[in-house]
């Protein structure tokens, strides 16, 4: 299967439209875990991504603190290397050994990010790391100018092939932009959060870094079989229980959204899953999504997303329909007069 690629930003790297998120394959245990998740069961997974075409796979060190770059790891190493995905990985959160519940801390020193760095080159067993990110703003009074020319003397010294950074405002942008070019931003983006669309997404239009949003699903409510149900039988330690979007009254805002895509859904052909990520891909800026599975059977449910263009018609249903739920926050309308990316494959 040959899924359509775009070009992130000006690094010269062609990614597939959707990649392979890592943060489920962690396990349980840590304060964002999932719940309990078996090792093999995740490798064959992102077997099955790659196999439909998917060429990279997106991680980072506090998942699973760890363990979700060593199932990773694991997994790349596997294949002959011609078959080797992009990965792209992250760092500044700072976990608590003694307590795995506690949450972690937001540190960009430099010191740390170069210490983080290293751990996750052992990690995953690779020599360079494909795309390395700040996962969020930094607490600790570290001026992010400091943390960026630290992302640049990791990639001078062939660690890291492309720097970018994850949930950082236009502020922190334009000031990490002044050292270096930014490859790419990684924020939530999902037809349920959608305030990126305002200001960073138009951003990175303009300055030419790429944009890799999570979430395009928004944790899995936008799928086809998710259900207020559902939520009663997680495990104990799945974040999610705690999260607003999947309990009263959001959660039922967000299932009359989701249930809004289902006659779009049947016109395509497709999953619901697929519809909600097609959305985000169909806005200018827009690079790719990272899509998380935990079965290789969810891979199946959204991997048509990648190809898949939604038309005037499909994204004005869509947003009446958000305006008829009130789900969610942000623009609801991509202005497609403006598209700046294009499909290479």
């Amino acid at each position: 299967m040959q899924i359509k690629k775009r070009p992130l930003g000006l690094s010269g790297l062609e990614i597939t439209t959707v990649g392979f998120g890592a943060w489920a394959i962690g396990g349980g245990g840590w304060t964002y875990g999932w719940g309990p998740q078996d090792d093999k069961e995740s490798e064959d997974t992102m077997r099955r991504a790659i196999e439909l075409g998917v060429n990279w796979i997106d991680t980072a060190a506090v998942y699973g603190l760890g363990h979700s770059e060593e199932v990773v790891g694991r997994f790349v190493r596997s294949l002959p290397a011609s078959q080797r995905p992009f990965v792209f990985t992250k760092c500044g959160l700072i976990w608590n050994e003694q307590n795995r519940m506690e949450e972690p801390k937001r540190v960009l020193k430099p010191e740390s990010i170069r210490a983080e760095c290293e751990a996750s080159l052992r990690r995953l067993g690779v020599e360079r790391i494909d795309l390395y990110q700040f996962h969020w703003p930094d607490e600790t009074g570290t001026p992010v100018e400091d943390s960026w020319a630290e992302m640049l003397r990791l990639i001078e010294e062939g660690k890291v092939r492309l720097g970018g950074v994850s949930n950082f405002d236009v502020g922190l942008l334009d000031r990490c932009a002044a050292v270096r070019h930014v490859d790419s931003l990684q924020p939530p983006f999902s037809l349920i959060r959608r305030e990126v669309a305002a200001q960073q997404i138009p951003w990175c239009e303009v300055h030419k870094t790429g944009v890799i949003c999570y979430s395009p699903m928004q944790s899995g409510l936008l799928t086809d079989r998710f259900s207020a149900e559902r939520v009663t039988r997680m495990a104990d330690d799945d974040w999610r229980r705690r999260s607003p979007e999947f309990n009263p009254p959001n959660l039922n805002r967000n299932l009359a959204l989701r249930d809004a895509l289902k006659p779009i859904a049947q016109r395509h052909g497709t999953s619901v899953s697929s519809i909600a990520i097609a959305w985000t891909l169909s806005w200018p800026g827009v690079t790719a999504a990272i899509v998380g599975a935990r079965s290789p059977e969810q891979v199946d449910g959204w991997i048509g997303a990648g190809n898949l263009e939604l038309g005037p018609a499909d994204l004005d249903e869509i947003a009446r329909a958000i305006e008829r739920t009130g789900a969610g926050t942000g623009p609801s309308t991509p202005n497609l007069e403006v598209a700046g990316h294009r499909d290479v494959a």
